[in-house]
């Protein structure tokens, strides 16, 4: 055992993290919180990786040492905090009781070192499963499960967007599931398969800056002209929405106040359009549109009659207008002309209302 060893066996997962540090050292995207549970995540991962391999080393040993079962204790509950810790960071929102399995799985790894309930070794140096000896198996498959299912109930992702959580909870999984069935295996394989996908995740949050709106979280303006184009012969439908009263709101309440209705539109306008295929877009200050891929014009209607749903719970309006694909029309056109709709209704509007508001046409 040396450590040009160990560095040749882990330098895959060292220059990942080392990486990883580096980029974070200079973050301003993220939020520090999330900085933190990356870096914590990495540190862990690196101590998981030594313990490893010393373990190993002292395994392959004809005399026992009382340091493997402390190192084989410390692996078995570093693998579940780092488990956990990554569903943290993809959801930052989650309670600090998600920890309770990781500490009681790490609880019991210790106790088992003089009592043998999750593992023991023998005087031989051999290695033995207790009554609990797939425990920590078992919850780390319940934290991927849990990422699992979080990854098909969040909602304000589209297909795309969660395709890398799907891929890093299956990954993770296969790495901590192969050492059970395939004598091969290596569970050295879970060192650099998270370092792996700490790193995609991290491309991927860098990804969700370039092409959400970073207030209200829907898709904006630059993705609305790349999808424009990608969906160019799929797009059937076209709607804008556009808030009635954003400049009121400014002048008398404050700029907060109207980031609030902006987001809260926002939420009513992603909660209505839930069908595959309706994807909604912040295009400017007050200005939404949803490109509607293979929605007939009932299906349209239908999207509308929710929106102005969600909406009329809020304290807050906005005018509406679509525009159906015809031949010969393009996507910009099918803007300008459900733009024209929207137009007419937020003159109706103003009218009834006694406001006055220019708008370019």
């Amino acid at each position: 055992m040396s450590v040009f060893d160990y560095f040749s066996d882990h330098w895959g997962m060292l220059i990942l993290i080392l990486g990883m540090t580096i980029a974070l050292t200079s973050e301003i995207h993220l939020e520090k919180r999330m900085v933190n549970r990356i870096a914590a995540t990495n540190v862990m991962l690196l101590l998981y990786s030594v313990a490893c391999y010393i373990e190993t080393y002292l395994g392959n040993q004809e005399n026992f040492s009382i340091l493997r079962p402390v190192l084989s204790a410390v692996c078995y509950s570093l693998i579940a905090f780092i488990l956990v810790n990554i569903v943290m960071i993809v959801y930052p929102k989650q309670k600090a009781y998600l920890l309770f399995p990781a500490i009681l799985n790490a609880a019991l790894c210790f106790i088992s070192i003089p009592t043998g309930i999750v593992f023991t070794i023998d005087e031989n140096n051999h290695f033995h499963r207790g009554t609990l000896g797939y425990l920590t198996y078992f919850i780390n498959a319940l934290y991927l499960t849990y990422l699992l299912i979080n990854v098909f109930k969040s909602g304000r992702k589209q297909k795309e967007d969660y395709r890398i959580l799907f891929y890093m909870a299956l990954t993770s999984l296969f790495c901590l599931v192969a050492p059970l069935f395939v004598e091969t295996a290596d569970l050295h394989w879970f060192n650099i398969t998270i370092a792996v996908d700490i790193m995609l995740y991290y491309v991927y949050l860098l990804q969700q800056f370039t092409k959400r709106d970073p207030l209200t979280k829907l898709l904006n303006r630059q993705t609305y002209y790349s999808d424009a184009d990608k969906y160019i012969n799929d797009v059937t439908a076209v709607i804008t929405m556009d808030m009635n009263g954003l400049k009121e709101i400014n002048d008398s309440e404050g700029h907060v106040a109207g980031d609030t209705a902006l987001k809260a539109l926002a939420d009513c306008f992603w909660t209505a359009a839930h069908k595959k295929g309706q994807r909604v877009y912040r295009i400017g200050g007050d200005e939404y549109v949803i490109l509607c891929i293979g929605s007939g014009e009932d299906e349209v209607k239908s999207l509308i009659e929710r929106i102005r749903a969600e909406v009329s719970e809020t304290p807050y309006t906005c005018s509406i207008g679509y525009a159906m694909k015809s031949e010969g029309s393009t996507i910009d056109s099918l803007y300008h002309q459900a733009d024209e709709m929207l137009y007419e209704e937020k003159k109706e509007f103003y009218v009834k209302t006694g406001k006055t508001r220019q708008r370019k046409k």
